[in-house]
């Protein structure tokens, strides 16, 4: 019997560790290394937005039952231009074809337009599994943990997030642009909107999203320029409290504040290459965008569902291990290209005060809200990729 191919993952966030989750589940022997240990890869403090694109690699995976518990569905979500004055809102019917007849029914997709879940519990399923898997190694917060590229790996995986130093350590550069915003994030009790609804906010400031964590909290999501988001990080709960009702519609109504609010800069980045050697880059230490949309997360497991393909097809004998990495990288770019565009695109067009664009958005959402076909294709492309949409 041949032995099994070899991979090393460098970083054990959620794309690292469903990354070796997903090689191990392809028939390949892992190891995860990441300088953290278990409980200070717990400690971060944040939601993530998953879409059907998530939900899929999740249960191919068989990891979907035990994240269910974890997922708070949302099954309505509401596109407000406070700007120009207008919304639409997407619901389930608009999960219904075209689009994703493609990947059955909607009712085989389950009954929600999309997830959010907290960082904690999340990782603390990922870790559980990493550690019981027998085909992974887990090295995490060891001194002495060895280096990319040391050992008989038959690929590296670099997932060692936006700073990547193997990414630099390869000589692989970057195309960034900074959009001179920063992100805050903060959970509050709140009331005016129901447990089953999110709302993505398209403010001249820039866009802000609040994600429903059920009975009665949310994760909001407030981009906006860099010294206003310092400040509001410094304000006193009340404080901030005042600051986040004078932000939202009327409707809202902030109780309370349940976490500390962290702002973090954000930014546009593409490696100029998502491969060099036997190295491919994954999630963030290749890519990153405008967190508009609830992208981010579900396009760096775009990227593990396309290593998972192409690992399973190496196991079979169907594509060399040494041409695994070229081919990964051939595969991400028009996923990569299109989502980070799409994003730019959305902030560049809704973050801004330029009377002349406020016809053309109203107009843009008015025909999303009456071209059921329209909102189907925009919803199609948020939960399944572009790709999906674009290319069948």
């Amino acid at each position: 019997m041949p032995q099994p191919l070899q991979a090393q993952v460098m970083g054990a966030g959620p794309t690292g560790a469903l990354a070796a989750l997903a090689l191990a589940d392809a028939g390949w022997q892992v190891t995860i290394v990441d300088p953290l240990g278990p409980s200070a890869l717990l400690e971060r403090t944040r939601a993530y937005a998953f879409t059907q694109s998530s939900r899929k690699l999740l249960e191919r995976l068989g990891l979907w039952q035990a994240c269910d518990p974890l997922m708070v569905p949302f099954r309505r979500l509401e596109l407000l231009d406070l700007g120009a004055r207008a919304s639409v809102a997407f619901a389930l019917a608009d999960l219904a074809a075209p689009f994703a007849q493609r990947q059955g029914a909607a009712q085989r997709q389950g009954a929600a337009l999309g997830w959010i879940a907290q960082h904690r519990p999340l990782m603390a399923v990922l870790l559980e599994r990493l550690q019981v898997h027998p085909a992974i190694t887990t090295q995490l917060g060891e001194s002495g943990a060895p280096a990319m590229g040391s050992g008989p790996a038959d690929l590296m995986v670099a997932a060692d997030g936006p700073h990547s130093p193997i990414r630099e350590a390869l000589g692989i550069g970057l195309w960034q642009w900074s959009y001179r915003q920063s992100c805050l994030t903060a959970t509050v009790a709140m009331r005016g909107s129901d447990d089953d609804q999110a709302w993505e906010l398209l403010r001249p400031e820039g866009p802000f999203a609040v994600l429903p964590l059920g009975e009665g909290q949310f994760q909001v999501v407030w981009s906006a320029p860099q010294g206003r988001c310092r400040q509001l990080e410094s304000l006193a709960d009340a404080a901030f409290l005042d600051a986040l009702a004078g932000a939202l519609p009327d409707r809202f109504q902030p109780d309370g504040l349940l976490d500390q609010p962290r702002a973090f800069p954000v930014a546009l980045q593409l490696a100029r290459r998502q491969h060099r050697g036997s190295c491919v880059l994954l999630g963030e230490s290749g890519h990153r965008c405008h967190p508009v949309g609830g992208q981010g997360l579900n396009l760096c497991w775009r990227d593990v569902a396309v290593l998972h393909r192409l690992a399973q097809r190496a196991t079979a004998g169907r594509l060399a291990a040494e041409r695994l990495p070229a081919a990964y990288g051939l595969r991400r770019w028009p996923d990569l290209l299109l989502t980070l565009a799409a994003t730019d695109l959305l902030v560049r067009l809704f973050s801004n005060r330029a009377p002349l664009l406020l016809p053309l958005r109203r107009l843009g959402l008015v025909a999303l809200a009456r071209l059921p076909w329209l909102r189907r294709f925009s919803l199609a492309a948020m939960t399944h990729g572009p790709c999906q949409v674009l290319g069948g």
